[in-house]
Protein backbone atom coordinates (compact mmCIF):
# COMPACT_ATOMS: atom_id res chain seq x y z
CA UNK A 1 0.00 0.00 0.00
CA UNK A 2 1.80 2.84 -0.99
CA UNK A 3 1.24 6.63 -1.69
CA UNK A 4 3.16 9.06 -3.62
CA UNK A 5 5.35 11.62 -1.74
CA UNK A 6 4.49 15.13 -1.91
CA UNK A 7 7.58 16.80 0.36
CA UNK A 8 10.68 17.41 -2.17
CA UNK A 9 13.09 18.12 0.19
CA UNK A 10 12.89 14.24 1.39
CA UNK A 11 14.23 13.56 -2.58
CA UNK A 12 17.04 16.01 -2.28
CA UNK A 13 17.99 15.22 0.87
CA UNK A 14 18.31 11.50 -0.19
CA UNK A 15 19.90 11.95 -3.23
CA UNK A 16 22.57 13.69 -1.43
CA UNK A 17 22.74 10.77 1.07
CA UNK A 18 22.96 8.34 -1.53
CA UNK A 19 25.02 10.20 -3.97
CA UNK A 20 27.43 9.93 -0.46
CA UNK A 21 27.07 6.35 -0.17
CA UNK A 22 27.67 4.98 -4.07
CA UNK A 23 30.35 7.73 -4.58
CA UNK A 24 28.49 9.41 -7.55
CA UNK A 25 25.81 12.01 -7.72
CA UNK A 26 22.47 10.70 -8.08
CA UNK A 27 19.03 11.82 -8.49
CA UNK A 28 15.89 10.71 -6.81
CA UNK A 29 12.65 8.93 -8.30
CA UNK A 30 9.72 7.38 -7.84
CA UNK A 31 9.34 7.94 -4.22
CA UNK A 32 6.66 6.51 -2.29
CA UNK A 33 5.82 5.62 0.74
CA UNK A 34 5.24 2.29 1.49
CA UNK A 35 2.42 1.36 4.38
CA UNK A 36 4.23 -0.28 7.46
CA UNK A 37 4.84 -0.60 11.13
CA UNK A 38 2.76 1.30 14.07
CA UNK A 39 6.18 3.15 14.26
CA UNK A 40 8.27 3.01 11.20
CA UNK A 41 8.25 4.89 7.87
CA UNK A 42 9.31 3.02 4.56
CA UNK A 43 9.39 4.67 1.42
CA UNK A 44 10.62 2.92 -2.04
CA UNK A 45 12.35 4.62 -4.28
CA UNK A 46 15.02 4.88 -7.46
CA UNK A 47 18.38 6.25 -7.63
CA UNK A 48 20.26 6.53 -10.79
CA UNK A 49 23.47 8.44 -11.40
CA UNK A 50 25.02 9.85 -14.87
CA UNK A 51 26.54 6.80 -15.81
CA UNK A 52 23.18 5.29 -16.01
CA UNK A 53 22.86 2.89 -13.59
CA UNK A 54 19.79 2.74 -11.65
CA UNK A 55 19.48 1.40 -7.57
CA UNK A 56 15.97 0.02 -6.35
CA UNK A 57 15.84 1.09 -2.95
CA UNK A 58 13.90 1.02 0.21
CA UNK A 59 14.44 3.81 3.00
CA UNK A 60 13.51 2.58 6.71
CA UNK A 61 12.75 6.07 8.68
CA UNK A 62 12.25 5.78 12.34
CA UNK A 63 11.63 9.84 13.45
CA UNK A 64 10.91 8.40 17.02
CA UNK A 65 14.39 8.99 18.04
CA UNK A 66 14.47 12.15 20.34
CA UNK A 67 18.27 12.42 20.67
CA UNK A 68 19.92 10.31 17.39
CA UNK A 69 23.13 11.63 18.77
CA UNK A 70 23.43 9.78 22.09
CA UNK A 71 25.81 7.61 23.38
CA UNK A 72 23.34 4.72 22.42
CA UNK A 73 23.40 2.99 19.57
CA UNK A 74 19.56 3.35 18.45
CA UNK A 75 17.65 0.40 17.03
CA UNK A 76 18.25 1.41 13.62
CA UNK A 77 21.73 0.84 14.29
CA UNK A 78 21.02 -2.37 15.17
CA UNK A 79 19.03 -3.41 12.47
CA UNK A 80 22.22 -2.20 9.99
CA UNK A 81 24.30 -4.02 11.88
CA UNK A 82 22.23 -7.13 12.14
CA UNK A 83 21.31 -6.85 8.42
CA UNK A 84 25.77 -6.97 7.38
CA UNK A 85 26.27 -9.64 9.34
CA UNK A 86 23.44 -11.51 8.42
CA UNK A 87 24.40 -11.14 4.74
CA UNK A 88 27.92 -12.15 5.16
CA UNK A 89 26.71 -15.04 6.96
CA UNK A 90 24.47 -16.28 4.16
CA UNK A 91 21.21 -15.16 5.41
CA UNK A 92 19.09 -14.36 2.86
CA UNK A 93 18.56 -10.23 3.91
CA UNK A 94 19.10 -7.44 1.52
CA UNK A 95 22.23 -5.32 1.14
CA UNK A 96 22.79 -2.25 3.70
CA UNK A 97 23.98 1.19 1.52
CA UNK A 98 23.71 3.51 4.33
CA UNK A 99 22.65 4.26 7.92
CA UNK A 100 22.83 7.10 10.10
CA UNK A 101 20.62 9.46 12.07
CA UNK A 102 20.28 13.28 11.73
CA UNK A 103 18.63 16.01 14.19
CA UNK A 104 16.72 18.20 11.39
CA UNK A 105 15.31 18.02 8.09
CA UNK A 106 13.42 15.08 6.84
CA UNK A 107 15.59 12.81 7.81
CA UNK A 108 15.45 14.04 11.37
CA UNK A 109 16.00 10.60 13.72
CA UNK A 110 17.13 7.62 12.34
CA UNK A 111 16.95 5.70 8.82
CA UNK A 112 18.66 2.91 6.92
CA UNK A 113 18.65 3.11 3.40
CA UNK A 114 19.37 -0.49 1.53
CA UNK A 115 18.53 -2.45 -1.56
CA UNK A 116 15.03 -3.28 -2.51
CA UNK A 117 14.26 -6.98 -3.01
CA UNK A 118 10.65 -8.17 -5.11
CA UNK A 119 8.51 -10.14 -3.18
CA UNK A 120 5.14 -10.62 -1.64
CA UNK A 121 4.84 -10.19 2.19
CA UNK A 122 1.32 -9.50 2.70
CA UNK A 123 0.15 -13.12 4.59
CA UNK A 124 -3.27 -12.81 2.78
CA UNK A 125 -1.82 -13.19 -0.16
CA UNK A 126 0.62 -15.45 0.50
CA UNK A 127 -1.93 -17.85 2.11
CA UNK A 128 -4.41 -17.54 -0.26
CA UNK A 129 -3.08 -16.83 -3.61
CA UNK A 130 -2.85 -19.16 -6.60
CA UNK A 131 0.63 -17.67 -7.48
CA UNK A 132 2.23 -19.44 -4.14
CA UNK A 133 0.15 -22.43 -4.10
CA UNK A 134 3.16 -24.61 -5.35
CA UNK A 135 5.89 -22.75 -2.58
CA UNK A 136 3.75 -22.57 0.36
CA UNK A 137 4.04 -26.77 1.50
CA UNK A 138 8.34 -25.79 1.55
CA UNK A 139 7.97 -22.47 2.95
CA UNK A 140 8.24 -24.01 6.98
CA UNK A 141 11.02 -26.15 5.58
CA UNK A 142 12.88 -23.11 4.53
CA UNK A 143 12.14 -21.33 7.05
CA UNK A 144 13.97 -23.56 9.17
CA UNK A 145 17.40 -23.33 7.41
CA UNK A 146 17.18 -19.22 7.32
CA UNK A 147 16.41 -19.48 11.08
CA UNK A 148 19.56 -21.93 11.85
CA UNK A 149 21.56 -19.76 9.24
CA UNK A 150 20.69 -16.50 11.91
CA UNK A 151 21.42 -18.82 14.94
CA UNK A 152 25.12 -19.16 13.67
CA UNK A 153 25.70 -16.12 13.18
CA UNK A 154 28.51 -14.58 15.10
CA UNK A 155 27.62 -11.92 18.22
CA UNK A 156 30.76 -10.18 18.17
CA UNK A 157 31.06 -9.22 14.78
CA UNK A 158 27.78 -7.02 15.20
CA UNK A 159 29.99 -4.40 16.95
CA UNK A 160 32.41 -4.71 13.61
CA UNK A 161 29.51 -3.80 11.69
CA UNK A 162 27.74 -1.32 13.20
CA UNK A 163 29.98 1.22 15.65
CA UNK A 164 29.03 0.73 19.65
CA UNK A 165 26.11 -1.95 18.61
CA UNK A 166 26.74 -4.66 21.17
CA UNK A 167 23.69 -7.21 21.11
CA UNK A 168 21.24 -7.12 24.66
CA UNK A 169 20.93 -10.32 26.71
CA UNK A 170 17.99 -10.01 28.69
CA UNK A 171 16.08 -12.42 30.74
CA UNK A 172 12.50 -12.37 28.03
CA UNK A 173 9.80 -13.96 30.43
CA UNK A 174 11.28 -11.98 33.40
CA UNK A 175 11.15 -8.53 30.62
CA UNK A 176 7.61 -9.22 29.29
CA UNK A 177 6.11 -9.87 32.79
CA UNK A 178 7.35 -6.45 33.85
CA UNK A 179 5.86 -4.86 31.51
CA UNK A 180 2.54 -6.66 31.89
CA UNK A 181 2.74 -6.12 35.52
CA UNK A 182 3.31 -1.97 35.30
CA UNK A 183 1.37 -1.51 31.79
CA UNK A 184 -1.74 -3.60 31.90
CA UNK A 185 -5.46 -4.22 34.09
CA UNK A 186 -4.39 -7.35 35.46
CA UNK A 187 -6.09 -10.26 33.04
CA UNK A 188 -6.73 -13.65 34.99
CA UNK A 189 -5.44 -16.06 32.01
CA UNK A 190 -2.41 -13.72 31.55
CA UNK A 191 -1.71 -14.46 35.43
CA UNK A 192 -2.33 -18.19 35.12
CA UNK A 193 -0.13 -18.39 31.88
CA UNK A 194 2.42 -16.93 33.27
CA UNK A 195 2.26 -19.14 36.32
CA UNK A 196 2.53 -21.84 34.02
CA UNK A 197 5.58 -20.37 32.22
CA UNK A 198 7.46 -19.58 34.95
CA UNK A 199 6.76 -23.74 36.48
CA UNK A 200 7.91 -25.21 33.32
CA UNK A 201 10.37 -23.03 31.82
CA UNK A 202 13.01 -25.56 29.73
CA UNK A 203 16.44 -24.86 30.18
CA UNK A 204 18.91 -24.04 27.36
CA UNK A 205 22.51 -24.31 26.58
CA UNK A 206 22.50 -22.32 23.37
CA UNK A 207 22.71 -18.86 23.45
CA UNK A 208 22.76 -17.41 19.96
CA UNK A 209 21.76 -14.11 17.62
CA UNK A 210 18.24 -14.23 18.05
CA UNK A 211 15.79 -12.76 15.62
CA UNK A 212 13.20 -11.54 17.46
CA UNK A 213 10.33 -11.08 15.14
CA UNK A 214 11.17 -13.61 12.25
CA UNK A 215 7.23 -14.71 11.34
CA UNK A 216 4.89 -14.87 8.03
CA UNK A 217 4.55 -11.10 7.28
CA UNK A 218 8.19 -10.45 7.84
CA UNK A 219 9.57 -12.21 4.89
CA UNK A 220 9.32 -11.26 1.35
CA UNK A 221 8.60 -14.76 -0.91
CA UNK A 222 8.40 -15.43 -4.18
CA UNK A 223 7.21 -18.23 -6.01
CA UNK A 224 10.61 -19.65 -5.99
CA UNK A 225 10.75 -19.18 -2.20
CA UNK A 226 12.12 -16.55 0.30
CA UNK A 227 14.01 -13.46 -0.93
CA UNK A 228 14.34 -11.67 2.09
CA UNK A 229 14.08 -11.76 6.03
CA UNK A 230 12.87 -8.45 6.94
CA UNK A 231 12.74 -6.50 10.19
CA UNK A 232 15.30 -6.79 12.02
CA UNK A 233 15.36 -4.05 14.93
CA UNK A 234 14.29 -6.45 17.92
CA UNK A 235 17.63 -8.55 17.42
CA UNK A 236 19.22 -10.08 20.55
CA UNK A 237 20.64 -12.64 22.36
CA UNK A 238 18.83 -15.67 23.46
CA UNK A 239 17.39 -19.16 23.34
CA UNK A 240 17.53 -19.72 19.74
CA UNK A 241 14.23 -21.78 19.95
CA UNK A 242 12.32 -18.31 20.82
CA UNK A 243 12.45 -17.37 17.48
CA UNK A 244 10.93 -20.91 16.15
CA UNK A 245 7.62 -20.56 18.98
CA UNK A 246 7.11 -16.87 18.11
CA UNK A 247 7.00 -18.03 14.05
CA UNK A 248 4.44 -20.82 15.22
CA UNK A 249 1.98 -18.36 17.37
CA UNK A 250 -1.38 -18.51 16.18
CA UNK A 251 -1.27 -15.07 15.70
CA UNK A 252 1.35 -15.33 12.49
CA UNK A 253 -1.01 -17.91 10.97
CA UNK A 254 -3.68 -15.18 9.75
CA UNK A 255 -6.60 -17.72 9.56
CA UNK A 256 -4.67 -20.86 8.06
CA UNK A 257 -4.49 -23.57 10.27
CA UNK A 258 -1.11 -24.78 10.28
CA UNK A 259 1.23 -24.07 12.81
CA UNK A 260 4.13 -22.29 10.89
CA UNK A 261 3.01 -19.32 9.51
CA UNK A 262 -0.28 -21.28 7.64
CA UNK A 263 2.24 -23.07 4.92
CA UNK A 264 2.86 -26.08 7.16
CA UNK A 265 4.06 -28.43 10.06
CA UNK A 266 6.45 -28.09 13.06
CA UNK A 267 8.00 -31.34 11.68
CA UNK A 268 8.97 -30.02 8.28
CA UNK A 269 10.21 -26.74 9.85
CA UNK A 270 12.56 -28.45 12.41
CA UNK A 271 13.81 -30.64 9.67
CA UNK A 272 14.86 -27.61 7.71
CA UNK A 273 16.60 -26.50 11.45
CA UNK A 274 18.32 -29.60 11.52
CA UNK A 275 19.25 -30.10 7.84
CA UNK A 276 21.10 -26.35 8.00
CA UNK A 277 22.48 -26.81 11.58
CA UNK A 278 22.92 -30.31 12.64
CA UNK A 279 20.78 -29.04 15.80
CA UNK A 280 17.02 -30.95 16.53
CA UNK A 281 14.65 -28.87 18.13
CA UNK A 282 13.25 -29.94 21.12
CA UNK A 283 9.34 -29.92 20.25
CA UNK A 284 8.62 -29.00 24.10
CA UNK A 285 11.25 -26.55 24.16
CA UNK A 286 9.10 -24.58 20.94
CA UNK A 287 5.57 -25.84 22.73
CA UNK A 288 6.92 -23.63 25.79
CA UNK A 289 8.50 -20.52 23.78
CA UNK A 290 5.17 -20.91 21.71
CA UNK A 291 2.75 -20.61 24.69
CA UNK A 292 5.40 -17.56 25.56
CA UNK A 293 4.66 -15.80 22.17
CA UNK A 294 1.22 -15.76 22.64
CA UNK A 295 1.83 -14.37 26.08
CA UNK A 296 4.34 -11.58 24.44
CA UNK A 297 1.79 -10.24 21.77
CA UNK A 298 -0.92 -9.87 24.30
CA UNK A 299 1.58 -7.53 25.99
CA UNK A 300 2.40 -6.00 22.96
CA UNK A 301 -1.35 -5.76 21.67
CA UNK A 302 -1.71 -3.38 25.07
CA UNK A 303 0.76 -1.37 24.98
CA UNK A 304 0.31 -0.51 20.94
CA UNK A 305 -3.41 0.53 22.19
CA UNK A 306 -2.16 2.40 24.54
CA UNK A 307 0.19 4.46 21.93
CA UNK A 308 -2.88 4.90 20.19
CA UNK A 309 -4.47 6.55 22.96
CA UNK A 310 -1.48 9.20 23.25
CA UNK A 311 -1.05 12.93 21.78
CA UNK A 312 0.29 13.01 18.38
CA UNK A 313 -0.10 9.79 16.52
CA UNK A 314 -1.39 9.73 13.33
CA UNK A 315 -2.30 6.10 12.88
CA UNK A 316 -4.38 5.89 16.41
CA UNK A 317 -7.07 4.00 15.09
CA UNK A 318 -5.12 1.29 13.69
CA UNK A 319 -3.40 1.38 16.82
CA UNK A 320 -6.68 1.21 19.14
CA UNK A 321 -7.53 -1.39 17.07
CA UNK A 322 -5.19 -3.94 18.05
CA UNK A 323 -5.97 -3.18 21.72
CA UNK A 324 -9.28 -5.44 21.11
CA UNK A 325 -6.83 -8.59 19.56
CA UNK A 326 -5.68 -9.41 22.66
CA UNK A 327 -9.35 -11.17 22.98
CA UNK A 328 -7.59 -13.17 20.26
CA UNK A 329 -4.54 -14.37 22.63
CA UNK A 330 -6.51 -14.89 25.95
CA UNK A 331 -8.50 -17.96 23.54
CA UNK A 332 -5.59 -18.81 22.22
CA UNK A 333 -4.11 -19.13 25.60
CA UNK A 334 -7.07 -21.29 26.67
CA UNK A 335 -6.04 -23.75 23.94
CA UNK A 336 -2.35 -23.76 24.80
CA UNK A 337 -2.88 -24.55 28.60
CA UNK A 338 -5.33 -27.31 27.64
CA UNK A 339 -8.52 -25.39 29.18
CA UNK A 340 -12.11 -25.77 26.99
CA UNK A 341 -13.37 -22.88 26.04
CA UNK A 342 -16.99 -21.54 27.69
CA UNK A 343 -19.38 -21.75 24.91
CA UNK A 344 -21.87 -18.71 25.41
CA UNK A 345 -25.69 -18.84 25.31
CA UNK A 346 -27.33 -15.39 23.87
CA UNK A 347 -30.83 -16.29 23.54
CA UNK A 348 -32.55 -12.68 22.51
CA UNK A 349 -30.18 -10.72 24.08
CA UNK A 350 -32.11 -7.29 23.22
CA UNK A 351 -35.59 -8.99 24.90
CA UNK A 352 -38.80 -8.94 23.86
CA UNK A 353 -39.32 -5.18 24.64
CA UNK A 354 -39.85 -2.98 21.64
CA UNK A 355 -37.08 -0.98 21.03
CA UNK A 356 -37.13 2.48 22.68
CA UNK A 357 -35.38 4.08 19.31
CA UNK A 358 -37.63 2.37 16.27
CA UNK A 359 -36.39 2.14 12.99
CA UNK A 360 -33.63 1.91 11.97
CA UNK A 361 -32.15 0.53 15.19
CA UNK A 362 -28.40 1.23 15.71
CA UNK A 363 -27.33 -2.09 14.12
CA UNK A 364 -29.02 -1.03 10.90
CA UNK A 365 -27.37 2.16 11.17
CA UNK A 366 -23.90 0.73 11.75
CA UNK A 367 -24.16 -2.05 8.92
CA UNK A 368 -25.41 0.76 6.08
CA UNK A 369 -21.98 2.62 7.26
CA UNK A 370 -19.86 -0.75 7.02
CA UNK A 371 -21.49 -1.39 3.48
CA UNK A 372 -20.45 2.51 2.45
CA UNK A 373 -16.86 2.11 4.02
CA UNK A 374 -16.40 -1.02 1.80
CA UNK A 375 -17.65 0.13 -1.26
CA UNK A 376 -15.74 3.52 -0.72
CA UNK A 377 -12.34 0.67 -0.07
CA UNK A 378 -12.52 -0.74 -3.60
CA UNK A 379 -12.37 2.72 -4.80
CA UNK A 380 -9.56 4.36 -2.78
CA UNK A 381 -5.83 4.16 -3.07
CA UNK A 382 -4.33 1.74 -1.20
CA UNK A 383 -3.77 3.53 1.67
CA UNK A 384 -6.99 4.83 2.27
CA UNK A 385 -8.24 1.21 1.31
CA UNK A 386 -6.71 -0.25 3.95
CA UNK A 387 -7.80 2.87 6.94
CA UNK A 388 -11.17 2.19 5.43
CA UNK A 389 -11.10 -1.42 6.15
CA UNK A 390 -9.76 -0.98 9.88
CA UNK A 391 -12.29 1.64 10.09
CA UNK A 392 -15.02 -1.04 9.41
CA UNK A 393 -13.61 -3.69 11.61
CA UNK A 394 -14.03 -0.99 14.47
CA UNK A 395 -17.36 -0.41 13.56
CA UNK A 396 -18.13 -4.36 13.39
CA UNK A 397 -17.20 -4.27 17.49
CA UNK A 398 -19.06 -1.60 18.54
CA UNK A 399 -22.30 -3.23 16.72
CA UNK A 400 -21.38 -6.26 18.16
CA UNK A 401 -20.50 -4.38 21.62
CA UNK A 402 -24.09 -2.55 21.25
CA UNK A 403 -26.29 -5.94 20.74
CA UNK A 404 -24.08 -8.04 22.98
CA UNK A 405 -22.80 -5.89 25.77
CA UNK A 406 -25.70 -5.51 28.26
CA UNK A 407 -25.98 -9.27 28.23
CA UNK A 408 -22.73 -10.67 28.40
CA UNK A 409 -21.92 -7.68 31.53
CA UNK A 410 -24.86 -8.94 33.11
CA UNK A 411 -23.83 -12.74 32.65
CA UNK A 412 -20.11 -11.85 33.46
CA UNK A 413 -21.12 -9.73 36.86
CA UNK A 414 -23.51 -12.30 38.40
CA UNK A 415 -20.49 -15.29 37.42
CA UNK A 416 -18.18 -12.86 39.61
CA UNK A 417 -20.17 -12.22 42.34
CA UNK A 418 -21.14 -15.78 42.70
CA UNK A 419 -17.66 -16.64 43.20
CA UNK A 420 -17.03 -13.65 45.78
CA UNK A 421 -14.87 -11.48 43.06
CA UNK A 422 -15.52 -7.80 42.00
CA UNK A 423 -14.02 -8.11 39.00
CA UNK A 424 -11.40 -9.75 36.56
CA UNK A 425 -8.55 -7.86 38.09
CA UNK A 426 -9.43 -8.80 41.67
CA UNK A 427 -9.38 -12.23 40.34
CA UNK A 428 -6.45 -12.03 38.71
CA UNK A 429 -4.51 -10.39 41.66
CA UNK A 430 -5.50 -13.19 43.54
CA UNK A 431 -4.31 -16.19 41.12
CA UNK A 432 -1.21 -14.03 41.37
CA UNK A 433 -0.43 -14.21 44.84
CA UNK A 434 -1.06 -18.47 45.06
CA UNK A 435 -4.81 -17.41 46.82
CA UNK A 436 -6.80 -18.75 44.18
CA UNK A 437 -6.18 -21.87 42.01
CA UNK A 438 -7.22 -21.68 38.41
CA UNK A 439 -7.61 -25.28 38.27
CA UNK A 440 -10.83 -25.00 40.19
CA UNK A 441 -13.48 -25.64 37.96
CA UNK A 442 -15.61 -22.34 39.39
CA UNK A 443 -12.89 -20.32 39.15
CA UNK A 444 -11.65 -21.60 35.47
CA UNK A 445 -15.46 -20.66 34.59
CA UNK A 446 -15.21 -17.25 35.36
CA UNK A 447 -12.57 -16.88 33.38
CA UNK A 448 -13.55 -18.36 30.32
CA UNK A 449 -17.03 -16.70 30.72
CA UNK A 450 -15.18 -13.67 30.26
CA UNK A 451 -12.85 -14.55 27.45
CA UNK A 452 -15.73 -16.21 25.38
CA UNK A 453 -17.60 -12.73 25.79
CA UNK A 454 -14.47 -10.87 24.68
CA UNK A 455 -14.17 -12.49 21.72
CA UNK A 456 -17.93 -12.39 20.77
CA UNK A 457 -17.66 -9.00 20.19
CA UNK A 458 -13.64 -8.42 19.22
CA UNK A 459 -13.51 -11.19 16.60
CA UNK A 460 -16.11 -13.82 16.93
CA UNK A 461 -14.67 -15.88 13.84
CA UNK A 462 -11.42 -16.24 15.37
CA UNK A 463 -12.55 -19.80 17.48
CA UNK A 464 -14.15 -20.72 13.89
CA UNK A 465 -11.01 -21.23 12.49
CA UNK A 466 -9.50 -23.94 15.33
CA UNK A 467 -5.40 -24.19 15.19
CA UNK A 468 -4.05 -27.60 14.23
CA UNK A 469 -3.25 -29.66 17.30
CA UNK A 470 -0.45 -29.29 19.17
CA UNK A 471 2.75 -31.66 19.58
CA UNK A 472 1.43 -33.12 22.55
CA UNK A 473 -2.19 -34.31 21.50
CA UNK A 474 -3.00 -34.35 26.06
CA UNK A 475 -3.16 -30.18 25.18
CA UNK A 476 -6.11 -30.76 22.75
CA UNK A 477 -9.28 -29.10 23.83
CA UNK A 478 -13.13 -30.06 23.58
CA UNK A 479 -16.01 -27.26 24.26
CA UNK A 480 -18.32 -27.67 26.50
CA UNK A 481 -22.43 -25.68 26.29
CA UNK A 482 -23.60 -24.43 29.53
Amino acid sequence: MTHTATDPDLADVLAARVGTALGAPCTVTGLQRVTAGASRATWAFDAATADGRRHALILRHDPSVSDPSGDEPDEMAREAAALTEARRSGVTVPEVLTENSETTGPLAGSYLVMARVEGEALPQRLLRDDAYAAIRPRLPYLMGRELARIHLMEPSAFTDAGAGVNLSFDDPLEEIYGRYVTTMTPRPILDAAFRRLAATRPSTDRITVVHGDFRNGNLLISPDGIEAVLDWELVHLGDPMEDLGWLCCRTWRFGAPDPVGGFGSRDELFRGYTDESGVTPNPDTVAWWELFATVRWAVICQMQADRGDGPGTDNSMELLAIGRRIAECEHDLLELLGWQPYVLHLDDPTGSFPDLFDVPTSADLISAVRDFLRTTASDADPTVAYRTKVAGHILGICAREAELGDTLRAQHRELLHRHGYRDDAELALQIRADAADAADPAIREVITHAIAARLAVANPRHHRSPPRAPTDPGGATRTRRR
